[in-house]
């Protein structure tokens, strides 16, 4: 719900003010009274809707009202303005005889602001959905989904998409969130309005947002250079940019952006990030532009979900060593006959390590829009420690490590004794990702 901000007008003056359509705009009339003002009239053009408070008897406001001492105007537009103050609405005070002493007039431009994202859940960023601005966790919960962009377009020299503050290819475009500004108004704002999208310090370190420049974009990047296709994703807000304005298309207009997710939840993070959009209105020279409207969109970043064994396999990995001839031979042979990939990590590689399941563990990220492998480095780092990054790591494949605290890793910190079971309800709590036993076999978390 939108709150209606409070505003002065004067009589004798025309007054221009921008608000959004569902906003409104709260007028003191004893304030902007003449001296010797007992009754007041109102009328307005047909977009511009009011209502008196206290509600006078008289239903209609054209003819002299008793004005009281609590009296507001409240005000709204019906819809977006065609063009710059095509709203109008005058206020006309009265003496004791009525007799007029002075009239206010308001000039008022509307604009729609809505700054949407698939708050739903089911891959399409609708209009202003009403839980856009919250988040509930399940089947029946709202919210929009980020995913954090640990995979990597490049093959050569890579490293996760990121790390890096741009928009390299368009396959990398699959791995963010769309984020799209909708507006409906006249062709440009009022001088020295603006829109401007902000986030918060403490979520700049999690979050990237690119704009597209131009509609129709996506369908001929592939032609483009590369610093032009840069050009065509300009970096929008990141840890470096709080805020930063962004076009007033005019009309009505859309306008796509692509959210990127930077970090993982953890017991620092709980995932949740909010990224704004405010309509500023001037003040005088010297002054910095106020917020009069403000759009919120929340996000939450896809947790890390590990895969229990049970599932059906898609790729066996296992290590070459100097004295597994035998083992590997009757291991090719079993995953040949079952249909399923077999990716042989050998020695120059593993250097001597062959405890694999040590090093590192499966699982994934999810979306509505898109969904991907993502392997867990653990911090043991022996002789498999590059597996995970030069071998794995590629497009939709991602990459996540946790560096520890402590230099002294013990075998505690092998992922040999790390699982996880398949959906389980314990004690009547479902837990459809499974559960954790860590070495005791003690579950303590999900």
């Amino acid at each position: 719900m939108m709150h209606p901000r409070t505003f002065r007008v004067d009589y004798d003056h025309v007054t221009s003010v921008v608000c959004v359509v569902g906003a409104g705009l709260n007028v003191n009339l004893n304030r902007s009274a003449p001296p010797g003002s007992e009754f007041i009239s109102v009328k307005s053009t047909a977009t511009v809707q009011y209502s008196i408070s206290p509600r006078p008897r008289e239903t209609s406001h054209l003819s002299p009202i008793p004005l009281k001492g609590n009296s507001a105007l409240l005000i709204r537009m019906s819809r977006a303005s065609d063009y710059e103050n095509d709203g109008k609405l005058s206020i006309r005070y009265y003496g004791e005889k009525k007799d007029v002493l002075g009239r206010a007039l308001l000039h008022l431009t509307a604009v729609e602001i809505s700054l949407d994202v698939d708050a739903d859940r089911d891959g399409v960023v609708e209009k202003n959905n009403a839980n856009k601005g919250s988040w509930k966790w399940g089947s029946n919960g709202h919210g929009a989904i980020l995913l954090v962009n640990c995979d990597s377009e490049r093959m050569f020299l890579k490293k996760p998409d990121s790390e890096q503050d741009q928009v390299s290819k368009v396959s990398d475009l699959k791995d963010m969130s769309v984020m799209v500004l909708r507006t409906k108004g006249p062709a440009k704002l009022p001088e020295g309005y603006k829109l401007t999208m902000h986030i918060s310090q403490g979520d700049a370190e999690s979050v990237r947002v690119f704009r597209a420049s131009s509609s129709g974009v996506e369908s001929n990047l592939l032609q483009k250079l590369f610093n032009h296709f840069v050009k065509e994703y300009p970096l929008v807000l990141s840890n470096e940019v709080l805020s930063q304005e962004v076009p007033y298309l005019g009309g009505v207009s859309e306008m796509k952006f692509h959210v990127e997710g930077l970090r993982f939840p953890d017991k620092d993070f709980d995932g949740l990030i909010s990224i704004n959009l405010s309509l500023l209105e001037p003040i005088s020279d010297g002054l910095p532009e106020t917020p009069i409207f403000t759009d919120t969109a929340v996000f939450r970043v896809a947790p890390w979900i590990m895969t229990p064994n049970t599932l059906q396999p898609v790729e066996v990995f296992v290590c070459s060593t100097s004295d597994n001839y035998q083992f590997l031979k009757g291991m090719r042979n079993l995953v040949t006959k079952s249909g399923y990939k077999l990716k042989i990590c050998y020695e120059y590689m593993n250097r001597g390590d062959r405890w694999m399941q040590d090093e590192l563990e499966f699982g994934y990220i999810d979306s509505p829009h898109h969904r991907f492998p993502v392997v867990l480095d653990s911090p043991r780092d022996r002789g498999l420690k590059d597996f995970p990054y030069d071998e794995l790591l590629g497009p939709d494949f991602g990459y996540v490590t946790r560096v520890a605290q402590r230099e002294d890793v013990s075998s505690l910190d092998s992922f040999g004794n790390l699982e996880v079971s398949p959906p389980v309800t314990v004690n009547g709590k479902n837990y459809p990702p499974g559960q954790n036993p860590h070495r005791s076999g003690f579950p303590y978390g999900h």
